[in-house]
């Protein structure tokens, strides 16, 4: 097990669209958390070097400062992180103090990710975000001060009200920082967020299908014209700098999740834990993990996540890593959804790799979910 996704619940804010585990950080048990959080990795890992930590939420850096140096010492403690690994926490602009800083650069954090998603300050403020656009600039001059050369950024389209020439402008504002990570991604109503209620309601002007579906052609676009290799749907970066934690993802490889919600894949098994705080932490006060869903992967289903997700990357799926890993070629055992995408001009096969197609990044959902629940067919 090489790679641990850590969640962290806390909030100061919630926004708009944001349907991840999270609760207002006023009035809740943060030190008790902490306490539980180590509690749950002592009992659960071996010493085996991470080659990437991830630390999300939530908003990990809203803890306070005395609270975020127990964490990394925790961390620290639990897991064994060297200077190979790629250690990585979830910023908020503007909740990143100098002092924050150099406890994350003291603990070994090597790689900061900001949720940024817009520059317009109109829009953040239409999407309940509590920063704007001079805390960006300020948080990543700051980070910079601080020694952290390896920094990325989260970018939302498709917003309530957006234009395409606005979008436009907020990715090269993006790119005019030089950082060496982007990510873009399109907004997801998900249900129970204040979106989805002014959804029901009629009131959530979006731009609509034909100009989200722009906006990621600008996305690509704008990027490539920027000296960012696209090598997943939504991510871009500079050779060398990609997420080596989401690529463990994509990779179809196991992981560690610890945290109240957080979904983990060890030993063949994808679990999740419980979301409500109390819940999460009662079993582990009295040692035990809690794990509130398992489910044994079947070789069919690993056959088939091996497609849905290694699809995301820009290089695809290698059919020699896939008979080495499974016994079967991916080319025979989905031949019908790769003749069939291949002929709507959606998935390439070139040599040793299955690959979406530029038209097919723009429909990849579709493609993906035809992966899905083939065995059972």
């Amino acid at each position: 097990m090489k790679a641990t996704y850590i969640h962290i619940p806390f909030c100061h804010h919630i926004c708009h669209y944001c349907d991840f585990n999270k609760v207002f950080m006023k009035g809740q048990p943060v030190d008790e958390y902490l306490e539980a959080l180590e509690k749950e990795m002592s009992l659960s890992v071996n010493k085996q070097v991470m080659e990437t930590v991830f630390v999300g939420g939530g908003t990990p850096t809203a803890l306070n400062e005395k609270q975020l140096e127990k964490l990394v010492s925790a961390v620290n403690r639990q897991l064994n992180i060297d200077t190979n690994t790629e250690y990585t926490f979830e910023a908020n602009p503007g909740d990143l103090s100098k002092e924050k800083l150099a406890i994350l650069k003291n603990a070994g954090v090597n790689r900061l990710s900001f949720g940024v998603q817009t520059f317009n300050d109109e829009l953040l403020k239409k999407i309940g975000r509590s920063h704007r656009a001079k805390d960006v600039f300020a948080s990543i001059e700051n980070a910079k001060t601080a020694g952290f050369d390896n920094i990325s950024i989260d970018l939302i389209y498709s917003l309530p009200g957006q234009t395409k020439q606005d979008f436009k402008e907020s990715i090269q504002t993006a790119l005019g920082l030089g950082l060496v990570h982007y990510s873009g991604y399109s907004l997801i109503i998900e249900p129970k967020t204040v979106f989805y209620n002014l959804l029901q309601k009629g009131k959530l002007p979006l731009p609509g299908e034909d100009a989200e579906a722009e906006m990621y052609e600008t996305l690509m676009e704008q990027m490539e014209n920027g000296g960012l290799r696209q090598y997943e749907i939504s991510n871009f970066a500079v050779p060398g700098f990609e997420s080596r934690h989401n690529l463990t993802y994509w990779n179809n490889e196991e992981y560690y999740g610890f945290g109240a919600g957080a979904h983990g894949y060890v030993d063949g098994i994808r679990q999740s834990n419980f979301g409500p705080l109390k819940k999460y932490m009662e079993p582990l006060s009295n040692g035990e993990l809690p794990i509130m869903d398992a489910h044994m992967v079947t070789i069919e289903e690993k056959m088939e996540e091996e497609m849905f997700l290694g699809l995301r990357k820009t290089e695809g799926v290698s059919i020699r890593h896939f008979e080495e890993k499974f016994g079967q070629n991916p080319l025979d055992l989905f031949e019908s959804q790769i003749k069939d995408w291949s002929a709507k001009g959606l998935l390439k096969s070139d040599g040793d790799k299955i690959s979406l197609t530029r038209q097919g990044c723009l429909l990849g959902n579709e493609v993906f979910q035809s992966f899905i629940g083939v065995s059972n067919h």
